[in-house]
């Protein structure tokens, strides 16, 4: 930990494609080896930060986005442990060419982190139809579609592992986030839907729910509003998206084995304030 009170990234796991028993001698970069990852929205921000952890964790990252010169860039940044796919979330011929892509290359389907969303600021008397779909549309269809393209590969496979992040907002209300937080709390039902499916199959679902976190994404809330929010947060600070990342990777490995259904909070205690 370090004196602003961020954590400095270091962590003691098992890879779940292959265990890796870590010794004295601080070997790391096996607890996702020989996995392959899809990360959508993955190409900046948050979802970008979990592609180059999951790189350094020996993982073959596919960074999947609609942004194709940053997403583009940052698999080049990578080397031989990424690539990128151009990706609409929301689109089933572009979901069915990745998978596609992957089984023709003869590789697994260990990982789905569907970490694609959009922001609105609304209210239910205010919000109009078309922005709420398309919110349902990105954040809620999207994944769907994602968990339905992967599935029977990891049924196939009898093993994997599909992170879904949703929201702080997906456990509350939040009144000026209306058609948001109702998509983020369908992303919750759907993780512990999917999750009672799967289970048989050694699939595992879960949900992650940030809360303030240094993003593009955060940019967006209005000049007055970040400060109020961050000065109800318990720990008194927004955190870095490598600190999800951290809670992201011990999902997608094989230290989380026995979780799946379940909602996984890092809000610096926002949700209980």
């Amino acid at each position: 930990m370090n004196s602003s009170g961020r954590p400095d990234g270091s962590g003691q796991c098992l890879g779940w494609c292959r265990l890796v028993f870590l010794t004295d001698t601080g070997d790391m970069g096996e607890r996702l080896k020989d996995c392959t990852a899809i990360i959508t929205g993955g190409a900046r921000g948050q979802g970008a930060a979990e592609a180059r952890r999951f790189a350094e964790e020996g993982a073959f990252v596919v960074i999947a986005d609609v942004l194709d010169g940053e997403g583009q860039a940052l698999a080049e940044e990578l080397g031989n442990s990424a690539t990128f796919h151009h990706l609409d979330v929301t689109n089933e011929d572009n979901w069915a060419a990745v998978v596609d892509a992957l089984i023709d290359q003869g590789r697994s389907i260990d990982v789905l982190v569907n970490n694609a969303g959009i922001l609105l600021f609304d209210r239910l008397t205010r919000a109009s139809r078309e922005d709420f779909e398309r919110v349902m549309e990105v954040n809620c269809t999207g994944v769907f579609l994602g968990m339905r393209a992967v599935a029977e590969e990891m049924k196939k496979q009898q093993g994997g592992s599909i992170v879904n992040i949703s929201s702080v907002a997906g456990l509350q209300g939040v009144g000026f986030q209306f058609s948001y937080s109702v998509s983020k709390w369908a992303v919750r039902g759907m993780t512990k839907s999917a999750a009672h499916e799967l289970a048989r199959h050694n699939v595992r679902v879960n949900s992650v729910h940030p809360g303030l976190i240094e993003t593009a994404m955060l940019d967006q809330f209005p000049e007055n509003l970040q400060p109020r929010v961050e000065s109800v947060v318990p720990m008194g600070r927004s955190a870095e998206a490598s600190e999800v990342a951290e809670l992201v990777l011990w999902l997608a490995s094989q230290e989380s084995s026995y979780c799946t259904g379940a909602e996984f909070v890092v809000d610096g205690g926002l949700s209980v304030a």
